[in-house]
């Protein structure tokens, strides 16, 4: 069964197994299983799992609560899951054992919050208000 040549993003397995790898994840790092002392006083959120296409390999973004994006502690708590990363692979996989294989997990720092903070602050800038108040006064002549 082939896939339509139209479609780039990711197939309905990936998406699927990237949301069960999420929530195994989260179990995990929710139960303290992790002994690390960058992740005993911070509290991780995995926001996305994204699979491989052949499942082997899942790239797990991780942003932490109260913690600035792009600090000290958000990369120290990044190396500290990589360093555990095997470990953090045995625990969950009596969740995922329908999996023929245990993907291999590569954490990165989510930073779509900081974008969305990024887009935001650019919509409320004084020059695209200007922009579309002037866009507003167009259209209404044209009526």
């Amino acid at each position: 069964m082939s896939r339509p040549s139209g479609g780039s993003g990711p197939s309905q397995r990936q998406l699927r197994v990237g949301e069960q790898v999420r929530h195994a994840l989260t179990e995990a790092l929710q139960r303290g299983e992790v002994r690390d002392e960058a992740l005993e006083t911070v509290l991780v959120s995995v926001s996305e799992v994204r699979m491989s296409p052949d499942l082997k390999i899942a790239t797990v973004f991780v942003s932490l609560i109260g913690e600035a994006p792009g600090s000290q502690g958000e990369q120290a708590v990044i190396k500290a899951l990589a360093r555990n990363a095997k470990f953090i692979r045995g625990r969950v996989s009596g969740a995922l054992r329908q999996l023929k294989y245990m993907p291999e997990f590569r954490f990165r720092p989510d930073t779509s919050y900081d974008n969305m903070a990024r887009i935001d602050e650019l919509l409320r800038s004084p020059q695209v208000a200007r922009d579309l108040d002037a866009d507003d006064a167009d259209g209404e002549k044209e009526d």
